[in-house]
């Protein structure tokens, strides 16, 4: 495919027609890094004059998402399954030209995501009936046109930009995922089964109790910072909340030149974190952090 000049989708741009123009910008760069954005009504494609005119192109050098009825819109019978979306039809036109994207599990996450919602799925999540789904992208894509009305250019770029975020974080969780798979250290104290491992993911962390570990130990193996979290919920055997505090007192004994923080919430222990720039390493190994924690909570 030569290089692309225009990207048309439909006014007041969706999850679906803004992942699709998302898809093409930041994973087929050499065809659509530099494509500006038009929009048609619904269903419409742009025509000669327009692109003429407004955008100095042809089009042939066009390419619809999500609108006119071509490659990469789905509105059209033959196209209609509740596992196709526009979205799903640009990342199949990756996958085509871009082999290894195949293998971008965020990637795939994002666009089952995106196709879900475009086919209104999401009344079938736990809970949906709950407020805290208005949170989701979709809806703050939909929320955006109450604010910015009829600012299709502002609603595409703040679209763009959390599915940026979005990517990150999901490619972070899932090299958090086979990070703890393959050095995550299981060991037990009296509240239940914890977690120590080394690396600069603190991802590793959240993920790891969201899998049920009671308490998580992270050392990064780079920069020397340990993190210690227990689970919000983490109880002593006798039902009592569980916290850190006597491992506070004895670390605080034990590694004096390192900079440590107590959190109230006495479920943290932290030994630098990317919102406190004057701090110092713990010279304590993984295994002594561990050794100790096991000494007092056994």
């Amino acid at each position: 495919m030569s290089q692309r000049k225009l990207l048309v989708t439909h006014h007041a741009p969706d999850l679906d027609a803004i992942g699709s123009v998302w898809l093409f910008k930041r994973f087929d760069p050499l065809n659509y890094a530099d494509a500006k954005v038009a929009f048609v009504d619904p269903g419409d494609k742009i025509s000669l004059e327009d692109c003429e005119k407004n955008y100095n192109c042809q089009l042939h050098e066009v390419t619809h998402v999500d609108t006119g009825l071509g490659e990469f819109d789905h509105h059209q019978v033959e196209r209609a399954a509740p596992n196709i979306s526009a979205s799903s039809l640009v990342y199949d036109y990756i996958c085509k030209h871009y082999p290894d994207k195949k293998d971008d599990q965020a990637l795939a996450a994002v666009v089952k995501h995106i196709t879900e919602i475009d086919h209104f799925n999401e009344i079938n999540w736990a809970e949906a009936k709950e407020d805290r789904f208005t949170f989701s992208l979709h809806s703050l894509i939909h929320g955006h046109e109450f604010v910015n009305l009829h600012n299709d250019q502002s609603q595409l770029n703040f679209g763009l930009e959390a599915l940026d975020y979005a990517y990150a974080a999901l490619t972070q969780r899932y090299s958090a995922k086979e990070t703890i798979k393959k050095k995550g250290q299981e060991f037990n104290i009296n509240i239940g089964l914890c977690l120590a491992i080394e690396s600069g993911n603190d991802d590793t962390i959240k993920l790891a109790q969201i899998q049920g570990y009671q308490l998580v130990v992270r050392k990064d193996s780079e920069q020397g910072f340990i993190r210690i979290k227990a689970r919000p919920d983490s109880k002593n055997p006798d039902g009592s909340s569980f916290d850190l505090k006597k491992l506070e007192e004895a670390i605080s004994q034990l590694d004096q030149s390192a900079t440590w923080f107590y959190h109230a919430s006495g479920k943290m222990l932290l030994n630098g974190s990317s919102g406190w720039r004057q701090k110092k390493a713990s010279k304590l190994s993984l295994k002594q952090v561990v050794d100790l924690i096991k000494k007092i909570y056994s």
